[in-house]
């Protein structure tokens, strides 16, 4: 048996939404949105103060707003599912930039109920394969 090892990351973030049903737009209500993010590191221990400081570019984005108003969801129905996987993106995308990769990500709009997609099962890439993509990123940056 493979150990899997990982960190958990839990962020908060207010906004409001109005879901859109066949029959028009709901009513617009805030959440407390909670994202529990669990990420696999590349090299032993993260950083939790970078990581959590990259992982709010994305969460704070979404702090305040009516999120029908963002582009984001201009088309895209601001329901609990849409969100995740938006967030989903954007931090998985962070995370790989800083050394890290999301394994599962939890997003609740109510303390009773969660919507999660968990890739635990996705191939991690070998030290090869970072070195060559840190070594793109670096050809890319300069």
């Amino acid at each position: 048996m493979e150990k899997q090892r990982s960190y958990k990351i839990k962020s908060y973030v207010n906004a409001s939404h109005a879901v859109r049903l066949k029959s028009g737009t709901g009513k617009k209500h805030n959440h407390t949105w909670e994202i529990t993010c669990e990420l696999h590191a590349f090299e032993g221990m993260v950083s939790f103060f970078d990581i959590e400081k990259s992982l709010h570019r994305a969460i704070d984005a979404l702090s305040g707003k009516y999120l029908n108003d963002l582009p984001e969801f201009k088309v895209i129905n601001p329901t609990v599912e849409n969100v995740t996987e938006y967030l989903f993106d954007e931090i998985d995308a962070i995370l790989r930039a800083n050394g890290a990769m999301l394994m599962r990500i939890e997003v609740s709009d109510s303390p009773t109920r969660a919507f999660c997609i968990d890739v635990t099962e996705r191939k991690l890439p070998t030290e090869a394969e970072l070195k060559s993509e840190q070594t793109k990123q670096d050809k890319t940056d300069a």
